[in-house]
């Protein structure tokens, strides 16, 4: 063959060639035709159109709703210092389990521990200083009053000696003047209790106590934020801390993850979040373990979220899954009830053309009438029919740009459902 085509001119190759071609272009069509023609459902019979049919009966309209999720933990904690300070103490590695309250980090108290010392003392000396502030009032009281008894006898003495002659006027006017001033100062030291019946310069004095042992207790509670105990029971799972270093205040040194219940957490659409209640059971598969797991839907917001106009669906899963980890996606999906015994037809039975909705109704001649219906509810495959066809009637699914009223049809076995 190699020396025929060696001996032929460079037309006569070309011809052979240009040959060859056409014969495998014609061999190529008549291959893939046939295949073709093996999966092509023909539209009419004898010139009659086939039509698939589906009889509507009153049954429950059944919701099929795909929930797709992320695994969210119980709690996700970022643990940061209140205030800047050296560490002196961590306490916890990446991956270890802790109990509400552990100690996961200490930092530097020592200049928080001479101050609480230095406010201790203070506050005693304040006490001291309001216990001889009292002192100090009583003494000073009962000398005034006893100034003031004195002073108050000598002018009444005085008044009587005035009156019968026995001294002058100059001389009652400068007892009566030793007198007011005595009263004065008896009634500035009375008047200090006030309603409280505790002298101002004594309530001053106690006042300060209180301050003294606020700032105590302020400072030590500094100390214990330099502390930092896990807030409840979790797993380490971010660790920033080494001894030695600044733990800068606001910033996360370790994070708290509670994986002892977890959950899906899903974004539905309006007409999935209308018929989702919470309590529906349900099986949840996480491909990344290759498992299903069990739970149930226990929350569906009652709001949009503006941002996303979706609504947020959460999944609790059993418990006693430890396996679980937050961050993998998980899916499942849930049949729920839209209306109870109702009518309800295929959503390629519905024709909507022209403002219109309609049906083509199949009678027992196999004629077909085009008849106009009111829809209610949808989901992803039936629409319910609210008025327009009756309880076991039957309806076109196919072929309807072809049907005209009155047109006879055979039935597309293939087809028919019910």
């Amino acid at each position: 063959m190699r020396h025929r085509l060696a001996t032929m001119t460079r037309q006569q190759r070309y011809m052979v060639i240009g040959g060859c071609c056409l014969l495998a272009a014609v061999l190529m069509y008549i291959f893939f035709g046939i295949q073709h023609g093996k999966g092509t459902r023909p539209q009419a019979k004898n010139g009659v159109p086939l039509v698939a049919v589906y009889k509507v009966e009153r049954a429950d309209m059944m919701r099929h709703v795909l929930l797709f999720g992320q695994i969210v933990a119980d709690a996700n904690i970022a643990l940061a210092p209140k205030y800047t300070g050296k560490i002196m103490a961590v306490n916890a590695q990446l991956g270890d389990a802790v109990k509400a309250g552990d100690v996961l980090l200490v930092q530097d108290t020592g200049d928080l521990d001479i101050s609480i010392r230095q406010n201790i003392a203070v506050t005693k000396a304040a006490a001291a200083d309001a216990v001889e502030a009292e002192a100090t009032y009583n003494a000073n009281y009962l000398k005034a009053q006893d100034d003031y008894e004195v002073q108050r006898q000598k002018y009444e003495r005085n008044q009587y000696l005035y009156s019968i002659g026995a001294i002058s006027q100059d001389t009652l006017d400068a007892i009566k003047q030793t007198y007011m001033a005595s009263k004065a100062a008896f009634e500035i030291l009375e008047n200090q209790a006030g309603e409280s019946d505790v002298p101002a310069s004594v309530e001053s004095k106690r006042l300060a106590i209180d301050k003294a042992a606020y700032g105590t207790d302020a400072l030590r509670k500094q100390r214990e934020d330099m502390i930092l105990r896990a807030p409840r029971d979790g797993i380490i799972g971010y660790r920033a801390a080494e001894v030695g270093a600044i733990a800068t205040a606001g910033t996360k040194v370790f994070s708290l993850v509670d994986t002892s219940h977890v959950y899906v957490d899903c974004t539905i659409s309006e007409n999935d979040a209308a018929v989702l209640l919470p309590g529906i059971g349900v099986e949840v598969t996480i491909d990344a373990l290759g498992q299903k797991f069990s739970g149930k839907l226990i929350y569906v917001s009652p709001a949009m979220d503006d941002s996303a106009k979706t609504y947020t669906a959460r999944l609790e899963l059993d418990p006693a899954q430890t396996q679980i980890k937050a961050g993998l996606f998980a899916h499942t999906q849930v049949d729920v009830m839209q209306r109870p015994q109702t009518l309800f037809v295929p959503k390629e039975a519905v024709i909507k053309k022209n403002g219109l909705t309609s049906v083509y109704i199949v009678k027992d001649d196999l004629t077909v009438e085009k008849r106009d219906v009111k829809i209610g509810l949808l989901n992803d495959t039936t629409e319910e029919i609210i008025d327009g066809v009756q309880n076991g009637e039957v309806v076109a699914l196919t072929n309807q740009d072809r049907l005209k009223d009155g047109m006879k049809i055979q039935v597309d076995d293939t087809g028919a459902s019910s």
